[in-house]
């Protein structure tokens, strides 16, 4: 009988993309007021790969995959979290790094102007900043499921960054009984450590809990390493192509989950 649902955070209840998406497109307009040359759906790809390459090419990039802190974070997150020596690392890096990131950019498209590179890197997290976006289903599905069950926040990410989503969507932390970020856990989703301390948060054994979240990788790999039941939110019909990582059920929006919780995990 299931007695907990763990829920990830971005893209499962925040719509982390369209928030990124959205902070770009404004950013690579606003570059165009200055060069009219440039398109901004090619600029934004631009800048998207070039953050890609050098976020990889630094010495915190094993970091960051183990806590699961993606590029276009380190384009707006400060991390000024003081709990590990590589947050530090990253607070140091990232300034240089929003310049670089667009500097490239620019230069992938044409355009040679550091300066403009430096002055869109400070854009972007002002923009991003603004742009907060929650799926229109989540607090109505979260209503539905706070009496009944406990409810876990277990999201990947800087704890200063994810908090300060959160604090952006103030509403949301209210429905939480506990929330785990990796970063101040020690170790990120998929990570088996990570979902059995949130089990012992909970007082619970791997059956009777579930979890919630779109990525299979993180999500869905995680929570099929301890036995626990898990549900894949697939928004965009994505076709999961791993056989050895299925998910235990499939739903495409999240209003989907209460009578999936009623019906098919016997809650």
């Amino acid at each position: 009988m299931v007695k907990a649902v763990f829920f990830d955070l971005d893209d499962t209840l925040l719509w982390d993309k369209k928030s990124v998406q959205e902070a770009f497109r404004e950013t690579c307009i606003e570059a165009k007021k200055k060069y009219e040359s440039i398109n901004p759906e090619q600029l934004e790809d631009a800048v998207r790969e070039a953050a890609r390459e050098l976020y990889s090419s630094y010495e915190t990039f094993e970091f960051t995959q183990m806590i699961g802190i993606n590029p276009f974070e380190g384009l707006w997150g400060d991390f000024k979290d003081k709990i590990d020596v590589n947050f530090r690392k990253m607070a140091e890096i990232v300034p240089n790094y929003r310049s670089e990131a667009w500097t490239n950019g620019l230069q992938k498209v044409g355009i040679e102007d550091s300066e403009f590179g430096a002055f869109l890197g400070e854009l972007f997290p002002k923009k991003r900043r603004k742009l907060p976006f929650v799926y229109i289903d989540t607090f109505s599905v979260l209503n539905q499921l706070k009496d009944k069950y406990q409810l876990v926040l277990l999201t990947n990410g800087s704890p200063t960054l994810q908090n300060e989503k959160l604090e952006m969507t103030p509403q949301l932390v209210p429905y939480f009984d506990y929330i785990v970020v990796s970063g101040a856990f020690g170790r990120g989703k998929p990570d088996p450590a990570i979902f059995e301390h949130c089990l012992f948060l909970t007082g619970l054994q791997a059956d009777e809990a579930i979890m919630v979240g779109d990525n299979l990788n993180t999500d869905i790999l995680g929570s099929n390493r301890i036995g626990m039941k898990n549900v894949w939110i697939n928004r965009e019909g994505l076709v999961n192509e791993n056989s050895t990582n299925q998910p235990t059920y499939e739903i495409k929006s999240l209003t989907e989950l209460p009578d999936l919780l009623k019906q098919k995990a016997k809650v």
